[in-house]
């Protein structure tokens, strides 16, 4: 299904043509020939799942072929890690460090990610109704600097899609649509929600709450992801699995929004009317995202049990009568570009079956959305079922339902594989990881195809030029080994020049939708 590009979408398009957009349709958004996912020396590797292609745009018979244009292709995949500010956790390693500081720990973490072979970096930019970048709506995070409001001397957003783009790393930005204090004695300051619109802010357990069923939360969340829609050159936007919260003892205080429905003919219990203020939000925020930049990304990180015998078997805790998210009608209206389930279970556990569960998702998905799987990484070492062993087990069974829709893993969180804990960062190098990946396309815009760069060879490197190099993210550069071209790096569509050895290669341009054009051959003597 996904996100219809339509009516004032179909205006936005960033200028790609439109008359090859019949000839793209055979799945994905990369192009033609099946040697993809292979070794430097060309034999099958742990990561050489089957190609995700698309086929490239028609070859017009009266028109000839170009004889400088390939068909190339390779295994698409997300790679990502979750990189958490609440409570400092991830970023920044502590409160209070010095700009400078800040900024040397997120470029450690791409390096660190550049190195090991991930391509995309879910970033927590709104934990409690603050900022992690300039904003005129929330105040800056107290985790940056110790005191809400505090401005850190940069901006860490942009700084972070800068040097992330640089590596051809995608940002994702990761809201909480509804959380306004994980303490609710911490101080806040203006425009904090708890001083602009406080009679919209609930107590529940040790944290604050904006209400879901108020008009004026809901209006709130969606200026704010539109701001960072607008203003940040951001890959996707992501939100987690806290809508209503998590139980904590007693009924969460909405009286006051579910009555004033009530009063004014509202005719759904509370638990519908509760569901129904989200499917609001997310149905909004898709819509409005898909008419402003329709190739950012909207997923979402649910619970990963929908709902306990969902398969059969299966309990745990009902998210869909808990706290209030359906993700599968999200799914089945087609908002979401894809879903992330927190499948933060071993596959040994029986009655939370990952492999069960995973193979249940991506039954509910179908042709719907993307499966990135969730897991909980951060749990390694900490139990003797938390193994490295463990986490080849969860990533194979991922691999094993490419077919199904499951095209990655998003990890909890990046603290591992900093530490190399266990030698996980080296398996996640040596065994899965080897050969670079695009991201699988954006899915309302898999059908948008994207022109082939022009190249000039320069001695011992091409210079790629583009008719429209502002739509693009990276070149693909491809080696042709065996009589296949096979996936050599991605390069930032920032590079003006690509250096290659002695040998045939094509290079393709990966538009910011993540569809991938014909490759262009080049031969260096």
């Amino acid at each position: 299904m996904g996100r219809a590009v339509a009516g004032p979408v179909a205006t936005s398009l960033l200028a790609w043509p439109t008359a090859l957009v019949a000839g793209f349709g055979v799945l994905l958004g990369c192009s033609g020939d099946p040697a993809a996912g292979t070794t430097d020396a060309g034999a099958p590797a742990r990561d050489s799942a089957a190609p995700v292609t698309d086929g490239g745009p028609p070859v017009d018979p009266d028109a000839g072929v170009d004889p400088s244009l390939v068909d190339v292709s390779h295994a698409r995949e997300l790679r990502a890690v979750w990189v958490a500010s609440v409570w400092n956790i991830n970023f920044p390693s502590r409160a209070g460090l010095s700009a400078d500081a800040q900024k040397a720990e997120l470029v450690s973490m791409l390096e660190t990610m550049r190195a090991l072979g991930l391509n995309a970096i879910v970033f927590q930019v709104r934990g409690e109704a603050d900022a992690l970048y300039r904003s005129e709506l929330e105040p800056w995070s107290r985790f940056l600097t110790g005191a809400q409001g505090g401005d850190p001397g940069y901006d860490p957003l942009a700084f972070l899609i800068d040097e992330a783009h640089a590596r051809a790393i995608e940002v994702h930005a990761w809201l909480n649509p509804y959380r306004a204090k994980v303490s609710a004695s911490s101080a806040t300051v203006a425009p904090h929600v708890t001083v602009t619109m406080p009679e919209h802010v609930r107590a529940y357990g040790s944290y604050l709450w904006m209400d879901p069923g108020s008009a004026a939360v809901q209006d709130h969340t969606v200026a704010v992801v539109m701001d960072v829609v607008r203003r940040y050159d951001v890959d996707g936007i992501h939100f987690d699995d806290y809508f209503y919260p998590y139980p904590d003892g007693g009924e969460f205080p909405d009286d006051v929004t579910y009555d004033a429905y009530v009063s004014a003919g509202g005719t759904l219990d509370r638990g519908d009317w509760r569901r129904d203020n989200v499917n609001r939000l997310v149905e909004r925020l898709s819509a409005e995202m898909a008419a402003e930049a329709p190739h950012v990304r909207f997923g979402i990180s649910p619970f990963g049990i929908y709902r306990p015998g969902m398969p059969e078997g299966i309990v745990g805790l009902d998210q869909y009568a808990t706290i209030y998210a359906d993700p599968v009608r999200w799914i089945d209206e087609g908002w979401l570009d894809y879903v992330a389930p927190q499948l933060y279970w071993p596959t040994t556990q029986t009655a939370q079956a990952y492999g069960r569960l995973l193979e249940w998702w991506t039954d509910v998905v179908r042709d719907d959305a993307y499966v990135f799987a969730g897991n909980y990484l951060s749990k390694l070492g900490s139990e003797p079922k938390w193994s490295v062993d463990e986490f080849r087990a969860e990533l194979d069974l991922s691999r094993a339902l490419r077919d199904a829709g499951s095209l990655g893993n998003i990890f909890f969180h990046i603290e591992p594989l900093m530490e190399n804990r266990e030698g996980i960062a080296d398996v996640f190098r040596d065994e899965y990881y080897q050969a670079p990946a695009l991201l699988p396309p954006v899915r309302a815009m898999r059908d948008v195809p994207v022109e082939p760069p022009t190249l000039s060879r320069e001695g011992t490197g091409v210079v790629p030029t583009h008719a429209d190099r502002g739509s693009l993210r990276a070149w693909v550069v491809y080696h042709e080994r065996g009589g296949s071209f096979v996936i050599d790096r991605i390069v930032p569509a920032a590079e003006e020049r690509i250096e290659l050895a002695p040998g045939r290669w094509a290079v393709s341009a990966a538009g910011v939708h993540g569809v991938e054009s014909r490759g262009r051959l080049v031969e260096v003597p």
